[in-house]
């Protein structure tokens, strides 16, 4: 016994471990040709013209446009590559105006780097906009790159643009396929939601679903914002996802009667699966359903939405002038700039972010300007990595990143010492470059161990310094985890006293706001602003259950205040579908309650919202909660009761 507890004391924590574990994903294979094809291609050629910094300068551009290459519809993958390659010209132009200039150079790369801080926090394509000029300044301030100054900018778009040409081939045949795809995941995750009706996976599919789902509108209306909402085809595609949001809506119905008096038949989920099919293959046909006869307010109400689904999915031609979006339409790209701008400059966050960054880069900078560092591009380079806000958690990242770097370094060990430099490096890098987007879907560490060698063969055909290159690119890995560990991590108590109770204090408000509008007065409120405050909480939901994944991965005491309160999240994502289902429920026949029913749940989930403001420590509430236990609110109100029982002393 005492040898099993010792092996338990040397077992390391589950927040240091969670990252090194591969995730279950399937292999892009696509991606892989793209990535094996854009690399090495630029590679040949150089050897060929007898300029292989050239061509080596090309892969590295290429290489920027596989990691930004992760969109699934072509306008976004186009917007994803090409507007980044910008900011990385801009990038390189100013990391090798300033190369060899010591001071000069600490001081551009630290603007650059708040700068880059500060537009990361804008959406996805700003993120990867932001790491490539951090990124291409650090290279360029960091290697000799070829006279005149306009050259390495302009090898480096190069490479960006051969991958966005190999990523349109299939554009012509696949133009709207990313788009129906997406649309027909939502209505398989609606499916395999109703399966999961009265089972303990419902919670898990459900946020399957509302994953699918934001992910398909934003797709849909980016591409209808883009035709003026009027093109046949965004229309029809539009309509077909707007359905979706009943059948969504009456799932949390469906779950409570299914815990009542069993499963769902099997012709519900089944009928939505053919609803995918046809939705996916892009065709109309006869809307007939063969449906069991609803008899409980809650099968009425899946029963109406599925009927509905059906009538719009085979309609032909939906009426563009009566097909509105459920979140609302995109603002003019003048109006959605002016507003973007206003954030970032007004932001406290987006300030503190870029001041952290520029903090560990002019650290950084300032130490190899200070100490003899060999090719000191590595460590500031390591900081950028690191330091993305959007890749979790910085404690983790950093840990990560050591450990894929260490396995990296040892496959370009490998390569450096026993494959000799010229054409084999051309087969080299097609397979080291598939394994890029084959191990970015695996997690962090297993990118950074797969990108790692790619970078180091890149900056021996530049710098040739063969197998030299690995012991000081493992150090200077090291020592740029350290500088973000310290300067990025330790040093802003943000990091580590993370109030995570602010977050989730904020959802139960709204979540309460959200029950006032469903039951105002007795009445039945205006459903399309009801459903816009629910998807509009549930999306709310979902970055708040992603910032307590993160949190999960912090050492002490983040990680374990996290896991704490973990069981409140799930607990006030029930409260919004139990909330959801007694709204149906009442829509199709079922007793409204009495207001001050209502009036009653929403003040408790407004005390339950104060009192997790007022401390990091979950403290004793009341958790009586009466009502009529029959009425269509016991089932709301016995979630509101597990979730004030949850905010007690015993999760301390």
């Amino acid at each position: 016994m005492a040898r099993s507890e010792g092996a338990g004391r040397l077992t390391p924590p589950a927040w240091l471990t969670a990252g090194m574990r591969p995730a279950p994903a399937p292999v892009p294979w696509a991606a892989v040709l793209r990535a094996s094809v854009a690399l090495s291609a630029p590679l040949a050629a150089g050897l060929a013209a007898d300029r292989p910094a050239y061509g080596a300068l090309v892969s590295m551009g290429a290489l920027s446009g596989v990691i930004g290459d992760t969109a699934d519809a072509y306008r976004m993958r186009v917007l994803n590559i090409a507007v980044p390659q910008l900011f990385g010209a801009v990038g390189v132009t100013l990391g090798t105006l300033v190369f060899g200039h010591g001071w000069a150079a600490v001081a551009v790369l630290t603007c650059v780097a708040l700068v880059s801080g500060m537009i990361s926090s804008i959406g996805a394509v700003a993120s990867v906009s932001g790491l490539l000029l951090l990124l291409n300044a650090v290279v360029g301030a960091g290697l000799p790159m070829p006279d005149p100054w306009w050259t390495a900018p302009l090898l480096l778009t190069l490479g960006g643009l051969v991958v966005l040409v190999l990523t349109l081939l299939g554009w012509p045949l696949r133009r709207a396929a990313p788009e129906r795809g997406a649309v027909a995941a939502t209505y398989r995750a609606v499916a395999d939601l109703y399966e999961a009706a009265g089972t303990s996976a419902y919670d898990e599919r459900r946020q399957a679903v509302t994953a699918a789902l934001d992910h398909a509108y934003d797709l849909v209306l980016a591409r209808r914002a883009r035709q003026h909402g009027r093109a046949p085809a965004p229309v029809r595609l539009l309509a077909r996802l707007n359905v979706v949001v009943p059948l969504v809506e009456a799932a949390p119905a469906a779950h409570l009667r299914a815990r009542l008096v069993g499963p769902l038949p099997a012709e519900v989920p089944a009928a939505v699966r053919k609803l995918a099919d046809v939705v996916e293959e892009g065709r109309a046909g006869d809307p007939a359903l063969d449906l069991p006869v609803p008899e409980r307010p809650s099968e009425k109400a899946v029963d109406h939405a599925l009927r509905h689904a059906a009538h719009v999915v085979h309609e032909t031609d939906p009426d563009p002038h009566h097909v509105d979006d459920r979140l609302g339409r995109p603002a003019a790209l003048r109006v959605r700039i002016r507003r973007t701008t206003r954030a970032v400059l007004l932001s406290g966050a987006s300030w503190r972010y870029g001041l952290r960054l520029a903090l560990c880069i002019g650290l950084a900078q300032a130490l190899v300007s200070l100490i003899a560092v060999p090719r000191s591009y590595w460590v500031a380079l390591t900081v950028t990595f690191v330091m993305k806000p959007d890749f979790g958690s910085v404690f983790s990242r950093a840990v990560l990143r050591a450990f894929g770097t260490a396995l990296g370094i040892l496959l370009a060990a490998l390569v450096l010492a026993e494959v000799p430099r010229g054409w084999w490096d051309v087969p080299v890098m097609m397979v080291l470059a598939g394994l890029i987007p084959a191990f970015s879907a695996k997690g962090y560490a297993f990118q950074t161990a797969a990108i790692t060698p790619v970078i180091l063969l890149l900056s021996d055909v530049l710098n040739h310094q063969g197998f030299g290159l690995v012991l000081p690119r493992l150090y200077d890995s090291l020592i740029g985890c350290g500088i973000a560990l310290v300067a990025g991590y330790l040093l802003w108590p943000e990091s580590w006293h993370t109030r995570i109770g602010d977050r989730l204090a904020d959802a139960v408000s709204d979540t309460a706001d959200y029950v006032a509008l469903a039951f105002a007065g007795g009445e039945r409120p205006d459903r399309s602003v009801r459903l816009r405050a629910r998807r509009a909480l549930y999306r709310d939901l979902s970055t708040v259950r992603s910032e307590f994944q993160r949190a999960l991965t912090e050492p002490p005491p983040t990680g374990p205040r996290a896991a704490a309160w973990w069981p409140l999240v799930v607990a006030v994502e029930r409260i919004v579908d139990a909330t959801t289902a007694a709204r149906v429920r009442i829509d199709h026949g079922a007793p409204a309650p009495a207001p001050e029913e209502a009036a009653e749940v929403e003040r408790e989930l407004r005390e339950l919202a104060d009192g997790l403001r007022a401390d990091d420590t979950l403290v004793e509430v009341r958790t009586e909660l009466p009502g009529d236990e029959n009425g269509v609110l016991e089932p709301l109100r016995q979630e509101v009761r597990a979730a004030r029982a949850i905010a007690g002393p015993d999760l301390r």
